[in-house]
């Protein structure tokens, strides 16, 4: 069962760029990666699922039901994280999160108090007098605290030290195991890498690719790190092959990220006198900077 389905989904901005054709489902019970640099459009696409805003074209359900003519249904069930979050400063944390609890016709209270202790909040403090890591812990918990269904991240990570991004990672993980789907957008590739079953990588408003994280790291690309003997060895190394991409030469040094058949490779260094040879997996990182160069 898909618990999100964007047929054609169109968001333009006069002539400014939106998004274009977006389609794109999410299966139940998946945390599913959703990256690209900041301005690619997925932002724009998560507003839009959300009805925040109205496309120009397309569709998009959420349980099945249409994101447009049962918002308020569907968000009942949804958690949401915005990449950056406003509050009425003179409230205290506990009274934004009581606030926020009323909307959902249930006892919170436990939640409020478990996720808080967890992330370390002091309930009783002002919104104007938190930084910018411990508001984005209060919509983390203002996220979290009805037991959604479906959890929906917006660079979420933003002003969380790295101890609480642990914290968070973890949590999320829990999540998932009691049945939650995680829709996760972010461009820090590193965090997708972690914690996703599913990427796509969404590029000027146009999904490029959509694949398992496994596939992306297993997609026959390998770093090549190579010293040759001398310095005039690595200087005249030419390859006069496909698929090399990134290549970096300093005196006997040779860098470069390669995507064929590494037999071609290693027939080459064949005819030179190597030192040392490495052949790595590339990061995610490597790959989703391939992607873009396409």
């Amino acid at each position: 069962m898909n618990i999100i389905e964007m047929v054609n989904l169109t968001k333009l901005y006069g002539k400014s760029r939106g998004i274009q054709d977006v389609n794109l489902n999410i299966a139940q019970g998946e945390i599913f990666g959703f990256i690209g640099p900041n301005g690619s459009g997925k932002s724009t696409t998560i507003r839009t699922l959300l009805a925040f805003i109205y496309p120009n074209s397309g569709s998009a359900k959420i349980f099945g039901k249409n994101c447009f003519s049962h918002s308020a249904e569907i968000k009942r069930e949804v958690g949401y994280l915005p990449a950056e979050v406003n509050y009425y400063d003179d409230m205290k944390v506990k009274d934004l999160l009581a606030y926020s609890a009323k909307f959902y016709q249930k006892d919170c209270k436990p939640r409020i108090h478990y996720l808080s202790d967890l992330f370390e909040m002091d309930l009783n403090k002002r919104i104007d007098s938190l930084s910018l890591g411990n508001k984005k812990k209060v919509a983390i918990v203002q996220a979290l605290l009805h037991e959604p269904k479906l959890l929906i991240l917006d660079e979420p990570t933003g002003g969380l030290d790295p101890l609480m991004q642990n914290i968070f990672f973890e949590l999320l993980k829990e999540e998932n195991k009691r049945g939650t789907t995680i829709f996760f957008s972010s461009h820090i590739l590193s965090e997708v890498e972690k914690l996703c079953d599913q990427v796509a990588i969404i590029k000027e408003g146009k999904i490029i690719t959509v694949q398992s994280v496994e596939k992306l790291r297993n997609n026959k690309f390998k770093r090549f790190k190579i010293e040759f003997h001398g310095l005039e060895s690595g200087k005249a190394f030419d390859l006069a092959l496909g698929g090399v991409k990134d290549l970096k030469i300093e005196n006997q040094h040779v860098e470069f990220l390669f995507n064929g058949k590494i037999n071609d490779v290693i027939s080459r260094l064949a005819q030179e006198d190597v030192v040392n040879l490495l052949i790595v997996e590339p990061s995610l990182e490597e790959i989703f900077i391939h992607y873009y160069e396409k």
